[in-house]
């Protein structure tokens, strides 16, 4: 793997929060199309399933193979141990619990604050490699209703990193007004039917980590509410093509 020169400007480069998940995986297509010089980072936060760890590294790879362009794009990957913040937040991906919801209307599989402590600690290691840019695939249109994905959420972030570091730091949001069917538009057309087959074959969403069947739009239990999305947003993408 080559990694592009590292004295590239802070506006050409940027750090992708990457799960390995659908919503990551295009997020990094996208990243790639446009920055000069891109790497990733993932959190080990204490989930219960560890099959998306493995999705990240079976994504990059396929990524790296598939697109030469990209490959020399592509710089280093870091995962964080951040397992002790995991212990804290009680959730259904953290610990045994029914999928559902809870009794003030948010899912059991809502993470507190999740993402504004990924984006808080990928902001150091950005800060460190030079960059000013921070990439995420947080939605509020096909979303399980989780606070800390919506748009003024990450707003408000992104000041408080500016502010926090004294420096710029932008948090690109691509997938955030985008539908599931949307979402496989935009695979499709940064990177055509072999992206979309890296995503469909190696990504990993399943809130239960299963990993044992293969639906025509990837591998999960096909009941839970990650995977139902996931296939409707295939279902729709697929008749409106």
């Amino acid at each position: 793997m080559t990694t592009p020169n590292s004295t590239s400007s802070a506006s050409d480069a940027a750090l992708v929060l990457f799960s390995g998940g659908q919503d990551s995986a295009s997020c990094l297509a996208w990243a790639l199309d446009r920055y000069a010089r891109v790497e990733t980072i993932g959190f080990a936060y204490g989930q219960r399933h560890h099959v998306e760890m493995q999705a990240r590294l079976n994504v990059r790879a396929a990524i790296l193979e598939a697109f030469p362009g990209w490959a020399d794009r592509l710089g280093e990957d870091r995962v964080v141990d951040i397992s002790g913040y995991g212990d804290l937040a009680e959730s259904a991906l953290t610990r045994e619990a029914e999928i559902g919801f809870r009794d003030d209307g948010l899912p059991t599989t809502f993470v507190p604050a999740r993402n504004l402590v990924f984006l808080t600690v990928a902001s150091a290691l950005a800060m460190r490699r030079g960059m000013s840019v921070l990439v995420g695939g947080m939605c509020q249109t096909d979303y399980s209703g989780y606070p800390d994905c919506r748009q003024e959420t990450l707003d408000a972030q992104a000041q408080a990193l500016t502010l926090g570091l004294g420096r710029p730091m932008r948090v690109d949001t691509p997938l955030m007004d985008l539908t599931k069917s949307q979402t496989w538009a935009l695979a499709h057309k940064l990177g055509g039917d072999r992206l979309v087959d890296i995503i469909v074959e190696h990504s990993h969403t399943c809130y239960r980590g299963e990993r044992g069947k293969r639906h025509d739009w990837g591998y999960g239990c096909g009941t839970c509410p990650a995977c139902e999305l996931r296939e409707k947003g295939w279902r729709d993408w697929k008749a409106a093509s």
